[in-house]
């Protein structure tokens, strides 16, 4: 476990998270002031006499963050402002710890996206939409997502994607406070 001194460095970080996860959760979008702001104190923070990051370990897990989900941005899995966000958690915490996040916070976004799936009845439409992509992607090498039903009807789809910032901040919470690096 994370002595508490050190959890306690991270405290701003966490405040971002929480209020972007909120956000997030309404209105299904994290405004770039709020992305920015935890990049930038990401950074700033590595300036710091008591920081155990150093500015290069700051900057490398900045491009970390948003190199793991860049790659999901360009193939439609995932909003800007969620690469933004996870730039700005790797600036906080490094590329290691960030690596770590991001591996916590695909099986902790699977699982939500299970249990709302069977929370409204649609495992089946889910795994078979999976296949289809895995398929795709196999036979095609077209990796990229296809518009969701309510995206051809004209509907919201932000009403179904899940919120991003929900599953990073559990991640990020989880992979914190055991404190040890699995990498």
């Amino acid at each position: 476990m994370m002595a508490m001194r050190e959890f306690l460095q991270f405290v701003p970080l966490l405040a971002l998270l929480v209020w972007a996860a909120v956000v997030d959760l309404r209105i299904r979008r994290i405004p770039n002031w709020m992305t920015g702001a935890l990049v930038a104190s990401g950074l700033a923070q590595s300036g710091l006499a008591f920081w155990s990051l150093s500015s290069g370990q700051a900057w490398a897990g900045l491009g970390a963050g948003f190199g793991l989900t860049f790659i999901l941005f360009a193939l439609g899995a995932m909003g800007g402002a969620d690469v933004k966000l996870f730039a700005g958690i790797g600036a906080w915490v490094g590329p290691m710890r960030v690596v770590e996040i991001f591996a916590a916070e695909a099986v902790i976004g699977m699982v939500i996206v299970l249990a709302q799936a069977m929370q409204r009845r649609r495992v089946g439409t889910l795994m078979r939409n999976s296949a289809v992509l895995v398929m795709n992607a196999a036979v095609s090498g077209d990796l990229s997502c296809p518009p969701e039903e309510s995206q051809k009807s004209g509907g919201a789809a932000g009403e179904k994607r899940l919120p991003y910032a929900v599953p990073a901040l559990v991640a990020t919470v989880a992979v914190l406070a055991l404190g040890r690096r699995w990498m």
